[in-house]
């Protein structure tokens, strides 16, 4: 099992994302394109990147100084719970308003109003518990 957003986790994600029509395919219909990265709180930068056009995922790794367009960030205890047990709609709205899953780019209130990008991004959650991490 790869370790949490490593350069090999990453491109899992990938992969995974790419092989879910619920994800790759809802968001090429409103040609979402977006560099998004992830990591922890308690950290200046993201460990992880993944590079997203047109729904589709082209490269993914560990973060190399990119400029992110969503930048999420959460505490590696919370990253695990989530990878355990996904988070849903709900959940991911109780997350983000106790601060345990924040967005330092990104307009998450936005996105979660848009059942366009709201579905996918909460699908691709439960992308990361299929592929785990440690």
């Amino acid at each position: 099992m790869a370790q949490l957003f490593s350069d090999a986790w990453m491109n899992q994600l990938k992969d995974a994302w790419n092989m879910e029509p619920e994800v790759r395919d809802r968001l090429a219909e409103i040609n979402f394109s977006s560099v998004i990265t992830c990591g922890f709180k308690n950290e200046p930068n993201p460990r992880g990147v993944f590079v997203v056009e047109q729904g589709t995922c082209v490269r993914a790794g560990s973060w190399n100084g990119e400029a992110p367009n969503w930048d999420m960030r959460a505490d590696k205890t919370d990253w695990m719970k989530w990878i355990e047990k996904p988070l849903g709609m709900a959940s991911m709205g109780m997350a983000f308003t106790m601060g345990k899953l924040k967005f330092l780019k990104g307009d998450f209130g936005a996105m979660i109003k848009d059942p366009r990008m709201a579905g996918p991004f909460v699908k691709s959650f439960g992308l990361m518990s299929k592929i785990g991490g440690e």
